[in-house]
């Protein structure tokens, strides 16, 4: 650390905190540069009382990995988001459904990426290109080193004339009757659990979304169908076409045409719980 560079007590703890200025300094990295890795989701400094930015030393080493991340690895900004999101530990089904429901033959997610795109005789850039998503991205979810967003699973899937459901194995499942530690979750990423609450071949798709504070579907998407959603508790935003802009709170229902660009998120302290019906079956 240079010898001008002035840590402090922060005063939400007796704890070694830095500044903006200082955490640029150390990192060699633009103020500007810091505050769109925040915009990005990927830090979270505190704030001062004042409105000031405050990093921890826990933060700034995960700076540290952001930037290794950026300068070594070559990873741009959503790749990175995805990387970092697979460190933390979660009960996101990262191989495949739940212990519950996969009986131990299902291709953990990343495996079966690259299968649906090796059979296809595709490039990564040429899967990149089609999907819109980049290829450091796809090549870290399919070594098993990514989480992909509700957004990206939706383009994968139409990319690949398939349905999520088919990334996580459970397309033979059946029976009318599912008990809760028979759900199949169709969840790729910490913090979003999306439980199927049907199983077999059905006219309508029922999910239970369970959303974390922060989360959101990491972009916008659509396709044919109509879809309904009821809020059992928390708040969720929902955007139509980047237009209508919706906050859910508990009690309410939203019905849309699934043609419309939609994307949602939580951006509240409290965990959000939706009932959320697609049809057709799109997942």
């Amino acid at each position: 650390m240079p010898k001008n560079t002035k840590s402090r007590k922060s005063s939400l703890g007796n704890h070694l905190a830095f500044r903006i200025s200082e955490v640029s300094e150390m990192l060699g990295v633009s103020s500007s540069t810091l505050r769109q890795w925040e915009n990005a989701g990927l830090t979270h400094p505190r704030r001062t009382k004042s409105g000031y930015r405050t990093y921890f030393l826990e933060e700034v080493e995960r700076l540290k990995s952001i930037q290794h991340l950026r300068l070594e690895k070559n990873l741009n900004v959503d790749a990175i988001r995805h990387w970092m999101a697979g460190r933390k530990t979660h009960r996101s089904l990262s191989n495949g459904v739940s212990a519950a429901t996969n009986g131990g033959g299902s291709l953990p997610i990343g495996k079966r990426l690259r299968q649906l795109r090796r059979e296809r005789s595709m490039t990564l850039s040429e899967a990149a290109k089609g999907t819109d998503l980049s290829v450091s991205f796809l090549s870290c979810l399919e070594r098993g080193q990514a989480h992909a967003s509700i957004a990206a699973l939706q383009r994968l899937a139409v990319f690949y004339d398939t349905n999520v459901l088919s990334f996580f194995g459970g397309a033979d499942q059946n029976g009318k009757l599912v008990r809760p530690n028979q759900r199949i979750e169709l969840s790729n990423e910490p913090g979003v659990h999306l439980e199927l609450l049907a199983h077999g071949s059905t006219a309508m798709e029922p999910h239970l979304f369970r959303l974390a504070p922060g989360t959101s579907s990491g972009g916008s998407y659509h396709h044919e169908g109509e879809e309904f959603i009821f809020v059992i508790s928390g708040s969720c935003d929902v955007w139509l076409d980047e237009v209508e802009y919706y906050r859910l709170r508990p009690g309410d229902s939203l019905y849309f045409s699934s043609s419309q660009t939609h994307r949602w998120s939580n951006p509240y302290k409290q965990q959000a719980v939706l009932l959320w019906v697609n049809t057709p079956p799109t997942f």
